[in-house]
């Protein structure tokens, strides 16, 4: 608990703060190894084909192209859950307008932008460095990118956590998660996230 200590006292507004790989990998087939290597369970789960996702659609639809780690991520795994807590999950093949044009998640982090004591104030997409979501936990948090104009591939996460703490990772949301998970990171505002699998999608809407 001491570091859940540290960050609480060293809160000066609703930013906790900014933590940052050691080195940021920008190879996406780089970014997914490495979560394996810290989620062995992951592995198992790799689809046998990569799923058929027309990103130039969506991205078409969204008015921005996303992160190529998290595209490749979505492409070879099926949806999951870490550690009862962390829902990942991207479009499914078919149904990428209706995963771009929802925009529930937004409008939710709007609120929470708005009810935030920052310094400098945060904005969802399509603000200029907006907010977009990409992940979920079973508490109500959200795990976020913060767009840029330099592209997608220099966008960091930004962590939205239910009591109401806001923190960076300066790095790519799949080398965020093997971060989080192999305890790189402090898990700032948030529960600790062991290296396990809890739910894995199966087609046709089941789990296993």
């Amino acid at each position: 608990m001491a570091g859940a200590a540290l960050w609480q006292s060293a809160r000066v507004d609703d930013l906790v703060g900014t933590q940052a790989p050691g080195c940021r990998l920008t190879d996406p087939a780089e970014s997914v190894a490495e979560l394996e290597r810290a989620l062995p369970g992951l592995e198992p789960h790799r689809l046998p084909t990569p799923a058929s996702i027309d990103w130039p659609r969506l991205e078409g639809v969204l008015g921005t192209a996303l992160p190529a780690d998290y595209k490749l991520l979505c492409e070879l795994y099926p949806a999951f859950v870490l550690s009862d807590f962390i829902l990942v999950s991207g479009p499914a093949p078919g149904a990428e307008v209706t995963w771009a044009e929802d925009t529930e998640d937004l409008e939710i982090v709007a609120e929470w932008c708005e009810d935030a004591d920052l310094a400098i104030p945060m904005h969802p997409y399509p603000a200029a460095g907006g907010l977009l979501p990409w992940a979920t936990s079973n508490q109500g948090d959200y795990f976020l990118w913060t767009t840029s104009p330099d592209g997608p591939q220099e966008w960091m996460v930004t962590v939205a956590s239910r009591n109401g703490a806001w923190w960076h990772y300066a790095g790519g949301a799949v080398q965020f998660l093997a971060d989080l998970v192999s305890g790189v990171l402090e898990p700032w505002a948030l529960p600790p996230v062991r290296p396990e699998i809890t739910w894995v999608q199966q087609p046709g809407g089941g789990s296993r």
